[in-house]
């Protein structure tokens, strides 16, 4: 930037038309490949392999007129945000925002898992980073900060495409599953974190990772299940979930990667839930600690649980990011959940953006909060994770550009 950042969207979407990159398939897998059909009402939907089609309704918004918006018949040619490069900048200038880390759309490595040969798969996910960063991003890497989606097939694929897509100057990777592709931690992901560290690679997890068919199983894969026991005292819920009772999306998998002790087997280690709005997060560290210290020790002899060094909150604190678009509720309660680990975010062109007035929505959510934490929310937090460059402080105000504190 030849200027200061002053406003960041830490979660925003790379949502368009598969006549963007479709072409970036290899010829032989193009058949196979994910692509948008128009249905006869006009309306645009993604034609997946081994998936039943998926019309893309509510989150192909992108600042339309309420009184006019419906979530029915949406379309990429009618919607703002689902551009090229060049008219995404536009927006961006429009809308007031210095750089968007952009996250996959509607279409990405979950949606392409009904594609059942790997190899194809594989190909779809690396044609669209491809794409993400020599068509998109390359026109202005410092405006345009592309996430690598991360296949779902295992850890070595995972890792190969995190070490090729940091080579191509991607700015993270958002992981969708754990490394393995299980919905709940193993020994082999850990390969996976020590490699993200080593790459200096930011991990990002979009809402939460997927736990759905063949992913699904336990929270976490205890060393030593006392089944018998535990079936005879009538205990129908595993230790984990009752430390997530009040946890709300990426909560259940920060409780599960706590659990399984990966942060104090990697200390440096820091994770980005985006999308989970902040207002539930001191009740959820609070009765995470409460249920805690009341189960670890049946924990402990039924399950085999070790003690954990800390109290969760303070892992949570510590390790994870929270990713949030209009909550004044959560931004009142920063000082609880912790200033210096909330990321503020537009997530246009989806149904949350306040695009074009998003200068405004900030004035709104933020009234009264100090310019400082204001700053650190809406951009230092976001610069720091990233380990994005910048000259320099600067004042968020809507009136106009930014002005030096």
């Amino acid at each position: 930037m030849t200027k200061p950042y002053r406003v960041i969207s830490g979660d925003s979407h790379v949502e368009v038309h598969s006549d963007q990159w479709i072409q970036r398939v290899p010829a032989k897998y193009r058949d196979h490949a994910p692509r948008v059909v128009r249905l006869d009402d006009g309306s645009d939907a993604w034609l997946v392999e081994g998936q039943p089609l998926r019309e893309i309704p509510t989150d192909l918004y992108g600042g339309k007129p309420l009184e006019t918006y419906r979530p029915l018949q949406q379309n990429y040619e009618t919607t703002p945000g689902t551009g090229p490069a060049s008219q995404r900048l536009r927006e961006q200038d429009i809308d007031g925002i210095d750089a968007e880390v952009l996250f996959p759309g509607v279409s990405g490595p979950g949606l392409w898992r009904g594609i059942r040969d790997d190899e194809v798969y594989k190909s779809v996910v690396r044609a669209f980073n491809d794409f993400l960063a020599e068509d998109y991003c390359a026109v202005d890497p410092d405006r345009l900060l592309g996430l690598a989606a991360l296949p779902w097939t295992g850890v070595d694929d995972a890792i190969a495409e995190m070490e090729r897509c940091a080579k191509q100057g991607l700015c993270g990777v958002v992981l969708g599953v754990f490394p393995s592709g299980r919905g709940f931690p193993t020994p082999d992901d850990d390969r996976f974190w020590a490699a993200a560290l080593d790459l200096d690679m930011p991990v990002t997890v979009h809402v939460q990772l997927d736990r759905n068919g063949p992913r699904a199983g336990p929270l976490v894969s205890y060393p030593q299940p006392n089944k018998e026991l535990m079936d005879r005292i009538g205990l129908r819920r595993e230790f984990a979930r009752k430390l997530t009772d009040y946890a709300y999306c990426g909560g259940e998998n920060a409780i599960q990667m706590i659990l399984d002790g990966v942060f104090d087997r990697f200390p440096r280690l820091k994770i980005f839930f985006a999308e989970t709005q902040l207002g539930w997060i001191p009740v959820f560290c609070h009765s995470a600690d409460f249920r805690y210290q009341r189960h670890r020790f049946w924990a402990q002899e039924l399950f085999g649980q070790q003690p954990l060094a800390r109290l969760p909150s303070e892992y949570i604190h510590e390790h994870c990011y929270w990713g949030f678009q209009y909550d004044r509720v959560g931004v009142e309660l920063r000082d609880r959940i912790g200033v210096d680990h909330v990321i503020w975010a537009t997530d246009f062109p989806h149904q949350d953006c306040e695009y074009p007035h998003s200068l405004q929505a900030i004035e709104r959510d933020f009234a009264g909060v100090p310019e400082d934490e204001k700053y650190q929310m809406v951009c230092g937090n976001a610069l720091e994770f990233f380990h994005l460059q910048t000259t320099g402080l600067a004042t968020v105000s809507s009136q106009g550009a930014a002005q030096a504190p």
